[in-house]
Parts: C-alpha cells; structure tokens; sequence
C-alpha cells in the first residue's frame, strides 16, 4: 500500500500502470488486486478521471491532436472504450484548425513560415510533424496551403502512402 501511495503522489498512473507496477515490486501477488480494489474504492485511481486530465493537458499545455492523445493514452494502458470517451470529450469544442495554427507558431517561432516552407523538404518536414502530433492529413494540408503554393505535391506523396489511423 505504501509503494502504491509513492507511485501515485509521484505521478498520475492508469489503473493497468500501477497494477504492473505492484506486481514487480509486491511480496504477494495476492495483495496486489486488494491494493487496487481499495484505491479504486476511496477514488486515488480512476481511469477515467486520469484519461480525461491527462488529454485536457496534453490539448492545452502541448497543443496536441486527438489522435496522438488516443495514442498515448493507449500506450499508459487506458481501456479504448474509455480513451476514445475522453479525447472526444476533450476535443469537442476545439477548433483543430486553430490548434494547428498554434503548434505551428510555436514549433517555427521567429520564423518565416512562407519562406521556410517554400522548399519541399521542409514542407514535408513541417507535414510530419503535424501527423505526428495527432492532426488530421485534410486539416493540415489546408493550413500548410496558407504557406506554400506546393503543397499539391505533399497532398500527391501522401496519397501514394497509407495513412496511420
């Protein structure tokens, strides 16, 4: 119970988290799921208290798209039922165009975007970050159109890959 106190005042953990956690660290494996049925009890874990805080942050503090909060949150081990709930609660009155503009700006700050991405290599640059943020491929080639006339290739290169879901 003391090891789980630490775990948890040192950082916010899913339920499957601190379960393996416990396990590595428990004498008795019997011990570990009476941990977690108390913690679950007296409210110190909750799944979804910790996916909805966790995709607040990362859309505020980060400014990251949905599909990365989903991503990360099923890598902490978050049930897909309970992420998905989460990151559309989240998202839902986000303007994901906005939300672009903004990681933009900060990612190329004191920066020319019109002339840096007017060459190719770093428009397809500024394109994977973007996809790897999380945001959707219609969205940030509408933005990244604003910028550069070339974007129709990057468009061309994307269509001829399969996109990451």
């Amino acid at each position: 119970m003391t090891y789980a106190g630490r775990a948890l005042a040192s950082r916010a953990q899913s339920i499957s988290e601190l379960r393996t956690r416990l396990r590595r660290k428990a004498a008795n494996r019997e011990d570990v799921e009476d941990v977690l049925a108390y913690l679950k009890e007296s409210g110190y874990v909750d799944d979804q208290r910790f996916a909805g805080t966790f995709a607040d942050m990362r859309r505020e503090n980060q400014g990251l798209g949905k599909a990365r909060v989903m991503r990360d949150l099923m890598i902490r081990r978050v049930s897909p039922q309970v992420a998905k709930t989460a990151v559309e609660a989240s998202y839902n009155e986000t303007d994901e165009i906005a939300l672009i503009e903004k990681f933009l700006a900060r990612k190329y700050r004191g920066k020319d975007l019109k002339a840096l991405l007017a060459d190719p290599k770093n428009l397809n640059s500024a394109y994977r970050k973007l996809r790897v943020a999380g945001f959707g491929g219609s969205n940030s080639i509408k933005i990244l159109k604003r910028y550069a006339a070339s974007v129709e290739d990057v468009a061309e290169e994307i269509e001829e890959t399969p996109e990451e879901s």
